[in-house]
């Protein structure tokens, strides 16, 4: 059985919500090559056209790009992090 938690953000300020999860939760977001150079700016030139999947500290901050969701999970299990998707 899968729990939900809902979370109301009245009455929380934007700097306590930037900062919520941080050093425990990291997200993972599915995003194109195009975008690669705005998020990873030290990673090669890859080929238009392909799906990827970036992994995110909870503050946004981008930590792996991989080819497979699983590999993202993976990496931030490793780190132990848990990992949730953005759609």
């Amino acid at each position: 059985m899968t729990e939900s938690v809902i979370f109301e953000t009245e009455g929380v300020s934007t700097d306590a919500l930037a900062h919520l999860g941080d050093g425990l939760i990291a997200y993972v977001k599915q995003i194109r090559s195009e975008d690669v150079p705005g998020l990873f700016p030290q990673a090669p030139h890859i080929a238009p056209g392909l799906k990827l999947f970036a992994l995110h500290a909870a503050d946004g901050t981008p930590i792996m790009l991989t080819g497979s969701r699983e590999a993202a999970i993976a990496n931030a299990w490793s780190q132990e992090l848990q990992a949730v998707s953005v759609h």
